[in-house]
């Protein structure tokens, strides 16, 4: 058994019913039968107007790397359901389809294409649940992360979470999509090594009991580090003995030595009536300059609370709310199949529900943005692979929920969501560092998404209209499936 520090073969996370489906398609011989996927989702987080796709990079490194070493062939044997066929097959193992993805960072909807695959249908197969795992975790922290950010309202907000995270994977690739979401920096070290994230940390209350009493630690602490200087200040009590600590630190010890307390955290109690009263403190001390930092149990109600009662506070250290998003932990992606091969011609699939919206969009098809003349993105337009846009003239749409309408977008740009990542199993795109994501995502929301969209509220529903070809290829598999199912 490997243990937790071993170097792991990613290329087995997956379902076993993946692994028995491959296996199925290989006895059948219809490994080669080109298939389709579209993986997307149905419901934005916290109801919120959209959420923040992350996670493609990890998938696409997962896709290139996919192969089968002789250790897990071995385990695959002894579960005493594949032939050796198929184990033999499995040994000299790559993917060989094309990947069409949104870029990292993208303001998205629901039931939309994030990413599609074109691939022979075993290859389809064995690669849903390690695309599913990233979105669904990244994406989900991600689009926690940017609500949390918001709410600060431009104060600075730090992942605190790695402690409360579900595991070490979910602490550094939380960190990752956290930062994408609009972070300014991570207390997990290795997430900052990874991805060049910038790190902070400061004490802990360990630090301040295992000293002789709390002037003394914060001392020592000043001293060893006198230009970065943050202390902890309610390891006994803020008022009474952390803030006039902090200040007597700052005075006896860092103002002698040219520096500055760079500021104080706050870590529990009345975080609002606290940071208050550590302003007057601070501020009658000289130290207009010392900042407030607060962490708790925050997340973005609870900051939106702290700041319209007028919490002093400058920075928000958040842990565990935003990364496991606790108050709506599933981002809930599907994988499914839109279109198989047939003749050397796509046939598209649809899947059937009572519940409407489990109802799957069919076919090859593209996702474009539909922006006005100012540059706001009005709609999202589905229309089917091979249709050509011509903004130079009106065109039409449907609105899948008012139908009977006839509709066209005048005077409007296109931009086609999707780009092709992997071609024949090859990467062909290199992913931009979390950096630059993270920039895409604040360009997007303060150009492009309408403020309507960003309300916690109520938000406004983002238009998704189909071309009148994508709509009646809808209808017709509908019709056709309803008349044979009676």
């Amino acid at each position: 058994m490997k243990k937790q520090h071993e170097e792991r073969n990613l290329s087995m996370v997956m379902d076993f019913y993946e692994m028995t489906m491959a296996n199925g398609y290989f006895a059948s011989r219809d490994t080669d039968t080109l298939a389709v996927f579209d993986l997307f989702y149905r419901k934005n987080p916290d109801d919120a107007g959209f959420a923040i796709f992350a996670g493609l990079e990890q998938i696409m490194d997962y896709i290139t790397n996919l192969h089968f070493e002789e250790e897990d062939i071995a385990y695959l044997r002894s579960q005493k359901l594949f032939s050796e066929d198929f184990l033999n097959y499995l040994k000299n193992y790559r993917f060989h389809g094309d990947i069409y993805s949104m870029p990292e960072g993208t303001v998205v909807y629901p039931n939309e294409p994030l990413i599609t695959v074109v691939a022979p249908l075993l290859d389809a197969q064995l690669i849903e649940t390690a695309m599913l795992l990233e979105v669904n975790h990244q994406s989900l922290i991600a689009t926690k992360a940017n609500r949390i950010n918001r709410a600060a309202g431009g104060r600075l907000v730090s992942d605190f979470g790695a402690r409360r995270a579900h595991n070490v994977d979910a602490a550094v690739y939380g960190a990752r999509a956290a930062y994408i979401g609009g972070v300014a920096g991570t207390a997990t070290v290795l997430a900052g090594e990874m991805f060049d994230i910038p790190i902070s940390g400061t004490m802990a209350h360990s630090w301040v009991m295992f000293s002789e009493n709390e002037y003394e630690a914060f001392k020592k602490y000043a001293e060893t580090y006198p230009d970065l200087t943050v202390l902890l200040v309610d390891t006994y009590d803020v008022l009474k003995s952390g803030i006039p600590n902090a200040i007597r630190v700052a005075k006896e010890v860092l103002e002698p030595m040219g520096k500055r307390l760079k500021g104080v955290r706050l870590d529990s109690g009345d975080l609002a009536y606290l940071s208050k009263e550590a302003r007057k403190m601070l501020d009658d001390a000289g130290l207009e300059d010392c900042k407030i930092i607060a962490s708790n149990g925050l997340d973005e109600y609870t900051i939106r609370s702290l700041i319209h009662q007028g919490a002093k506070i400058d920075s928000f250290g958040v842990g565990e709310r935003l990364i496991t998003s606790a108050s709506n932990p599933i981002f809930g992606a599907v994988y499914k199949l839109t279109a198989i091969e047939k003749n050397g011609k796509l046939i598209p699939k649809i899947k059937v529900s009572e519940t409407i919206e489990k109802i799957t969009n069919p076919g090859l098809k593209k996702i474009y943005r539909v922006y006005n003349e100012d540059g706001k993105a009005i709609a999202d337009y589905l229309a089917t692979f091979d249709e050509k846009i011509d903004a130079s003239r009106p065109v039409r749409y449907i609105d899948p929920l008012k139908y009977w309408k006839d509709k066209s977008f005048e005077n409007c740009t296109f931009k086609d969501l999707q780009i092709k990542v992997i071609e024949n199993g090859k990467p062909i795109y290199t992913c931009p560092g979390v950096e630059e994501i993270q920039k895409y995502v604040r360009y997007q929301l303060h150009n492009e998404i309408w403020e309507e969209e960003q309300r916690f509220e109520n938000p406004h529903t983002h238009y998704f209209d189909m071309s009148p070809a994508m709509f009646e290829m809808k209808m017709n598999l509908l019709y056709t499936l309803g008349k044979t199912s009676r």
